[in-house]
């Protein structure tokens, strides 16, 4: 039985008074949309069978590398970070997955731990290790490096842990392990550039031969930090030859604060897809350098060009096409749930206005060299507001019409700041 965090008679209460509202703004769009050919309630389904996945640690203030600013009524272990998520799917009906990072969110009893996911309303997502930090009682440091690392014993211990991430997520129900490594230099020579890369791959290799049939590896790459000389998986070039290396299991996942400035990622979409390596997507918007911003705050427009790219995938999935969709975000200001409910709802906006360009149009266009029609297939999809579409697949779906202002209704948080213990300040991101 669900024991969903915010009254349901809230919800209720709320979505009766904008019922009225959101019915006339849905069928105006509706009757706008239909004089092109596209029939609102296919777009809506779509919408509706739409999900991303939320983080565990975005369920906390991040931070900048220097300091971090805790808010009264933040989690404190996994199992309050489960309620703050269940929060999030509970109101936009789009975030039904979590994934957790270990060693993080180790608890004792996993079963228990999915258990009350479950109860929640909520299931799990790609388990994530860690290896770029030192834990109490570690044995060897990674300030060597990791998997790449020159000391064997170091590598040896990094290929463990993810190992055991791996069984934690069998008893979770995960079937997708995430590997980033912060492995790198900070000053030239100070490590053998090819040397660095054979030693990562055969310590991968380790941890993928470890996988269970109906898993997949999928390799985040990063260009800089906390190296800032080289990376050793640095950009999707070595991604996806270390994952084509490793084997079919191995896929590229592409966070879209993990790239030089101006980079086309939509264009690494597309890539990826030609050669059956996009495995996963980490969404976050960045202004200079993995800043891990909130999603759609700084470049919507890019956020809706990777989604045609991966619409277009969707529909020629070639060898296939499964990517595990997640939030990614350091929410250094703002309450977390509302930055993940406001970063969910751009997401899905910009997956539902993917979903309405003209395919045909662009093709023709793009096939007779056409520039400015096929870039007006685009652009005439994108400045639709597919707002009235995503409040009514919440609704239908027991959702709120507005997030943010049920959220607050609810004072979730007040209520947490009276229940749990005070997070102590903190010297960096984490």
């Amino acid at each position: 039985m669900n024991k969903l965090p915010i009254s349901a008679d809230l919800i209720a209460e709320h979505n009766a008074a904008r019922e009225a509202a959101l019915a006339e703004d849905f069928e105006a769009l509706g009757r706008k949309l239909s004089r092109t050919g596209i029939d609102i309630d296919a777009i809506k389904d779509k919408v509706a069978g739409f999900s991303v996945a939320v983080p565990t640690w975005g369920a906390g203030r991040g931070g900048t590398r220097f300091a971090k600013f805790p808010i009264p009524g933040e989690p404190t272990n996994i199992h309050e970070k489960l309620e703050d998520c269940a929060v999030i799917n509970q109101l936009s009906r789009l975030t039904p997955r979590v994934s957790p990072h270990f060693p993080w969110d180790k608890v004792s009893d996993y079963p228990a731990l999915r258990e009350q996911a479950a109860e929640l309303g909520l299931g799990f997502d790609a388990v994530n290790s860690n290896t770029f930090q030192d834990q109490h009682g570690q044995a060897h440091s990674y300030n060597t490096g990791s998997l790449s690392s020159t000391l064997e014993a170091t590598r040896q211990q990094a290929v463990e842990h993810n190992i055991e991430c791996i069984e934690i997520g069998r008893m979770l129900g995960s079937t997708d392990l995430t590997v980033w490594v912060g492995d790198g230099t900070n000053f030239p020579g100070q490590q053998d550039l090819a040397r660095s890369l054979d030693r990562y791959l055969e310590a991968a290799a380790q941890v993928y031969a470890a996988l269970p049939d109906d898993w997949r590896m999928l390799l985040e790459h990063k260009m800089f930090e906390p190296a800032f000389y080289s990376t050793v998986i640095s950009d999707w070039g070595s991604s996806i030859l270390a994952a084509r290396e490793l084997g079919p299991k191995a896929k590229c996942l592409v966070d879209l604060g993990h790239h030089a400035p101006n980079v086309n990622i939509e264009q690494i979409v597309a890539r990826l897809h030609r050669f059956g390596k996009l495995g996963g997507f980490h969404f976050n918007d960045s202004k200079y350098g993995d800043d891990d911003l909130d999603s759609g705050s700084v470049n919507p427009h890019q956020l809706f060009l990777v989604f045609n790219e991966l619409v277009e995938a969707e529909l020629h999935p070639r060898d296939g096409f499964n990517p595990s969709y997640m939030i990614d975000q350091s929410h250094n200001v703002t309450d977390p749930i509302e930055s993940m409910l406001s970063s969910a709802e751009a997401i899905a906006q910009c997956y539902a206005k993917a979903t309405l360009v003209d395919r045909d149009a662009l093709h023709a266009a793009q096939d007779c060299n056409d520039t400015m029609m096929a870039f007006q297939a685009l652009r005439r999809a994108y400045t639709v507001d597919v707002t009235p579409i995503l409040a009514q697949a919440r609704l239908e779906a027991g959702g709120a019409i507005d997030v943010l202002d049920v959220y607050r209704t609810s004072q979730w948080r007040v209520r947490k700041a009276q229940e749990r213990k005070v997070v102590g300040l903190g010297a960096g991101i984490v």
